[in-house]
């Protein structure tokens, strides 16, 4: 058998691996981030909002299910560069149409196996999320140092249009039709429309340099923001976007990069996680509700409540904005991050996690139903006002 070729990966602050090469064979650098979930990596690796960034993957053995044709959450692999500690030397699934591996090398991702994932993991949680690379061609930690302090920062990075669709296209409803929803491609993924079909919303994905026009040419009875990778602090044509529909009082719903963009819309500021937060077990307060939600995040930026310290407990209190009342609607249980907003005189609510996780869990499925009875309060609403005009 074989010796596998060597590699070396080196964080921002000098720390250094050794490995061996897994996927495609050459040098990558991105921001070192960790994945804390034990399934679902194909779905972490489609993730538009890995764009850029290199994922640690916290559990110790992956690839034994293979790759397949049906879990893909958008149109290729997006991370920059996946860590693993121990990858399957053979794949077993039903499912399965190939290795792990070699669709890594296919769609030329640079990785590296043999990892203490466990140290790495735990050197992030103490230092925070940085800059790293990894080489399958290079053995000189210095020189690959060098070259990792030059690449650039997720820090201020717009990628929203990196990773948006091209063109619109639609994904209609499943059975019977009821809504229209306009959804803004920051990096959405393909399980999102699928959540809205299954409850009858046809989905009209849009650029994500589109105008309030371009929204409503579509017949939308509502707005959905996606999420998306990148620091929301450089989003301004989103937010300028976010607050014309809140002046036209359009249902809306955002996830992830989208409850950051709502945020700003409304007034709040962002800012970025120390290591963020990146798995399928994280506890999640809904406070309308008063249950606790296990939920899916990818998210490395936050929304910050005005005269809130970050990671300081969150009153439950409504906070007054140009658009009226907002209340912090979901909080994290493990750090106090701001995990939903809801706005009280505009229909608009928001959540910084994923309630249409592939893999799973599917605790906040719900929230595509709360959305769906906004959509329908908002039209029995228009209605009644339209018939009361017409009998005046």
């Amino acid at each position: 058998m074989s010796r596998r070729r060597q590699a070396i990966l080196v964080l921002e602050d000098g720390r250094t691996f050794q490995g061996e090469a897994y996927g495609s064979v050459g040098e990558t650098f991105g921001e070192a981030v960790f994945n804390t979930g034990m399934t679902g990596y194909q779905e972490t690796l489609t993730d538009p909002s890995y764009h850029r960034q290199v994922v640690v993957q916290t559990a110790p053995h992956i690839g034994n299910t293979g790759v397949n044709g049906e879990d893909d959450e958008s149109r290729r692999i997006w991370v920059a560069g996946y860590v693993v500690r121990d990858p399957a030397r053979v794949s077993s699934n039903w499912r399965a149409t190939g290795g792990l591996e070699d669709r890594l090398a296919t769609e030329g991702v640079v990785g590296i196996s043999g990892v203490d994932t466990r140290a790495l993991t735990r050197h992030l949680r103490e230092r925070g999320a940085m800059r790293v690379g990894i080489s399958s061609v290079a053995d000189d930690p210095r020189a690959l140092l060098a070259r990792v302090r030059q690449s650039p920062q997720m820090l201020g990075a717009d990628l929203s249009a990196e990773v948006t669709t091209t063109a619109p296209y639609v994904v209609p409803a499943e059975g019977e039709h009821r809504f229209t929803v306009a959804a803004l491609d920051l990096g959405i993924k393909r399980n999102v429309p699928r959540r809205l079909a299954a409850r009858g919303v046809t989905t009209h994905v849009l650029p994500a340099n589109s105008t309030i026009e371009d929204l409503l040419a579509t017949g939308a009875d509502a707005v959905f923001f996606s999420p998306g990778p990148g620091d929301p602090a450089t989003a301004d044509a989103p937010v300028k976007l976010a607050r014309e529909v809140l002046r036209r009082q359009v249902p809306l719903f955002g996830i992830c990069f989208g409850s950051q963009i709502l945020g700003r819309a409304l007034g709040f500021g962002t800012y970025k996680l120390g290591y963020g937060h990146r798995g399928i077990n994280q506890p999640v307060l809904d406070r309308v509700t008063g249950k606790v939600e296990v939920t899916s995040h990818n998210h490395g930026f936050a929304v910050e409540v005005p005269g809130v310290r970050p990671g300081a407990p969150v009153p439950d209190q409504v906070i007054e904005t140009e658009f009226g009342g907002v209340q912090v609607s979901h909080l994290c249980l493990n750090d106090n991050v701001v995990e939903g907003l809801r706005a009280r005189d505009v229909p608009a609510f928001t959540v910084q996690y994923h309630p249409e996780a592939a893999a799973g869990p599917h605790d906040a499925d719900y929230l595509f139903d709360r959305f769906a009875e906004l959509i329908e309060g908002r039209a029995h609403r228009d209605r009644t006002h339209s018939e009361g005009r017409a009998n005046a």
